[in-house]
């Protein structure tokens, strides 16, 4: 065990870096609070083949454990191509792929990103703006796309199963 007196040595696969599953950034167990800083890690932050997150900085890179999602949906678009385009917070915009949308345990949206190596939560806009695009026929929902209507692989539970539940 580190001593609080000992400097830690890091390295590229131990960083001390943490993306925890609310989306907040740690270094040796305390946060990362520089917005600056913040934005630079999102930025940075890129998925690897084998299920690990490099933060890269030009040729510098350093493994970072990531708890949950990776990338957080901060705001959508509805396409002129009957697509909605997703923005991420590390700036990029990719479209969204219907497919690998989940609910995960708490109700919070969740889909793939990055080529399908990443999960990305949505913001709590982000996802009050997808679910505007929700509908539901016959205990399916789709999502409506312009003229498109694309399956969603999650059923919206009704009322009274809500309520059995409690």
């Amino acid at each position: 065990m580190d001593s609080p007196t000992r400097k830690r040595w890091h390295s590229r696969e131990e960083s001390g870096l943490r993306l925890d599953r609310n989306g907040r950034w740690w270094h040796d167990d305390q946060p990362v609070e520089h917005p600056r800083i913040v934005e630079a890690f999102n930025r940075g932050l890129v998925p690897s083949e084998d299920g690990r997150f490099r933060l890269q900085f030009g040729g510098d890179w350093c493994f970072v454990e990531v708890e949950d999602a990776a990338y957080w949906v901060v705001q959508l678009h509805p396409t002129a191509d009957d697509q909605i385009l997703l923005q991420l917070t590390d700036r990029t915009s990719e479209a969204l792929q219907p497919d690998t949308l989940r609910l995960d345990p708490l109700g919070v949206l969740c889909c793939m990103v990055k080529e399908g190596l990443a999960k990305a939560r949505f913001s709590k806009e982000a996802q009050f703006a997808l679910g505007s695009l929700l509908e539901e026929t016959h205990g399916e929902v789709v999502l409506v796309v312009g003229q498109r209507r694309i399956p969603v692989p999650f059923r919206i539970p009704r009322e009274e199963e809500d309520g059995a539940r409690r």
